[in-house]
């Protein structure tokens, strides 16, 4: 073989690797992703603490595989939170600010009532896994963090209260309060908003 066709052979061959592991890198990724969206799906259902074999197995992975990607649950709930999260504080955030105290708190009540319907099954796999993920405990502080600011934004107000009124407030506003309401005692919708909403306004108008 001459050495231009030796060039040539070896070229196509370079080729053939680059693709190789390209495709590779492709399939790894794709696997990932399948793994993290099977994580996710699996908590939305009302799996709230899914194994890595079932989240391998709704994935469509072996668990060898799993391991590959995330070396333990705390890198999957961090992966799983990295895709999530803009979503998750999008259903927080906007809405009506303006208006009397009254429109705003309503308002406020109002879309983080959204926001709890939509991911009550997220949050409570959060709750039940707090004790064994220092992940999830720092993500669990982040958003409780974001909720308390977020909720300052629509009511400056909130900025007279005396200390033990504004932690009122946050127990009042909380996830574990609409839980509550929701589901142990099994109220509408409207009617949970209704009681916090009251509740909220005595306080912020004493």
């Amino acid at each position: 073989m001459s050495n231009k066709e030796n060039g040539w052979a070896n070229t196509m061959s370079e080729t053939d690797t680059a693709e190789t592991a390209d495709g590779r890198r492709m399939r790894s990724e794709r696997s990932r992703q399948a793994i993290i969206e099977a994580a996710l799906y699996l908590m939305n259902e009302g799996n709230l603490i899914p194994t890595a074999q079932a989240i391998a197995e709704r994935a469509g992975v072996g668990i060898r595989s799993f391991f590959r990607h995330f070396a333990d649950m705390d890198t999957l709930f961090n992966a799983v939170d990295e895709q999530s999260r803009n979503a998750i504080e999008a259903r927080f955030l906007g809405g009506d600010r303006d208006g009397s105290l009254a429109d705003r708190i309503l308002h406020a009540v109002e879309r983080h009532a959204d926001g709890y319907e939509a991911e009550t099954n997220t949050i409570l796999s959060t709750s039940a896994q707090l004790w064994r993920s220092a992940v999830l405990k720092k993500n669990y502080a982040r958003y409780q963090r974001g909720l308390r600011i977020d909720l300052n934004d629509w009511l400056p107000e909130l900025n007279a209260l005396s200390r033990g009124q504004r932690e009122a407030v946050d127990a009042i506003a909380s996830f574990e309060m609409w839980h509550r309401l929701r589901y142990h005692q099994g109220l509408s919708k409207a009617a949970a908003i209704a009681i916090i909403f009251d509740l909220l306004l005595v306080l912020i108008q004493q």
